[in-house]
């Protein structure tokens, strides 16, 4: 068991994020989607990304980063749906955390991403 916990749900980070096929990294911002819980079990984080490539309309499980300046971020961006989970010892750095109002609003689309809303 892990002794500190680094990160907390909603921290933004600086990480080498990798690319869906899994052959290279791309340096960008990521917001910490994991449990302090989690983490203080694990050596890794879960991520999800985000970029300032915004395109109008925003895609299936996209959201806007309403008070970017507040998470750290240097423009507006979005957080995209692209999942990874990476040791904690790569993240480069903590840049900020998202505001209430946008962890309530990534809070309400991981859900919807996952398929966690349906009943069976």
């Amino acid at each position: 068991m892990q002794t500190t916990t680094r990160f907390e749900f909603g921290d933004v980070i600086l990480v080498g994020f990798p690319f869906t096929n899994l052959k290279t990294t791309k340096k960008r911002p990521a917001v910490v989607i994991s449990c302090a819980d989690y983490q203080s079990y694990r050596p890794d984080v879960v991520l999800m990304a985000i970029t300032s490539q915004i395109r109008d309309p925003l895609s299936f499980g996209e959201a806007m980063v309403n008070d970017w300046q507040v998470a750290g971020l240097l423009k507006p961006s979005v957080m995209k749906p692209l999942i990874a989970t990476v040791e904690q010892s790569i993240v480069l750095k903590k840049m900020g955390s998202l505001s209430e109002r946008d962890r309530l609003q990534l809070k309400s689309l991981l859900p919807a991403l996952l398929d966690l809303n349906t009943t069976t």
